[in-house]
């Protein structure tokens, strides 16, 4: 079975940091696009990052620029996001996302991750 599976998330002060990674279990996705994505609660889901297959390649939410860095590991396999300068209302779970294409992705992925909790208190 195909997973994604996500880690690092957890409680931080506004004004820290975390890095989440995701890592698959089950099939490569070096040849994949890869991006994050968050829900709030009460919120829809809504696109946070995206990098492409190469990894040469990155496109962030507006809210986020500046601030969230999206990148790929050594292997190519695995994705991290550093998130600096936290602010509450980047609380969310945070799910990370593959599609086989070589491009930015932000929309219509095909594989999901189960998510992982960060919350951010003022």
């Amino acid at each position: 079975q195909v997973q994604l599976v996500e880690s690092g998330g957890g409680l931080v002060q506004a004004g820290g940091s975390l890095r989440l990674s995701c890592a698959p279990s089950g099939r490569t996705f070096s040849n994949y696009a890869m991006g994050w994505f968050r829900q709030a609660p009460g919120k829809e889901r809504e696109f946070v990052a995206a990098i492409s297959k190469s990894g040469d390649d990155t496109t962030y939410a507006a809210s986020v620029k500046g601030r969230f860095t999206i990148s790929r590991g050594n292997a190519k396999n695995t994705i991290y996001l550093q998130m600096n300068s936290l602010k509450p209302e980047d609380t969310a779970v945070y799910y990370c996302a593959a599609k086989p294409r070589s491009v930015v992705v932000t929309d219509n992925y095909d594989y999901w991750g189960q998510g992982t909790r960060v919350s951010v208190s003022s």
